[in-house]
């Protein structure tokens, strides 16, 4: 005979003596949440690691692919070089082709250069300006 003190755990099987403690269940919490944490970064270490592979083997696929570019625009100034021998003397057109080869790097050092400079500083001014403003808000300083 069963020595439920309601109906409700005459009905599911379980007793009053059958219910952990408190202290049972906070003993059980204390075992359980450090074996969950590790178990997920465990998870998390796997699932980094998994996409750390892919995205070497990506940036070796893209690094094969600039190469393979560098040795197409190769081709393409020696061809440019050798398509104006035909009508300049060989040194004149290679003289000519490497002109137009350095300028096209100086344009491209000078826009990069001033990119770099809109960049600097390197801190995020906007935001610190909004934070500056939340916390003059906050203090009643309201600009």
């Amino acid at each position: 005979m069963s020595t439920s003190t309601s109906g409700q755990a005459g009905r599911t099987g379980h007793t009053v003596d059958d219910d952990p403690t408190l202290g049972a269940l906070v003993h059980d919490l204390t075992q359980q949440v450090p074996r969950l944490i590790r178990s997920e970064m465990r998870l998390a270490q796997a699932e980094m690691t998994e996409k750390g592979k892919r995205a070497g083997l990506g940036i070796g696929m893209f690094s094969a692919a600039g190469l393979l570019a560098f040795l197409g625009l190769c081709c393409m100034i020696t061809t440019a070089i050798l398509g104006l021998a035909h009508a300049l003397p060989d040194w004149l057109a290679a003289l000519l082709v490497g002109v137009v080869l350095l300028a096209a790097a100086a344009v491209a050092a000078l826009v990069g250069r001033k990119e770099v400079q809109q960049a600097t500083p390197p801190a995020p001014e906007h935001a610190i300006e909004g934070v500056k403003e939340d916390v003059a808000v906050v203090k009643g300083e309201h600009r």
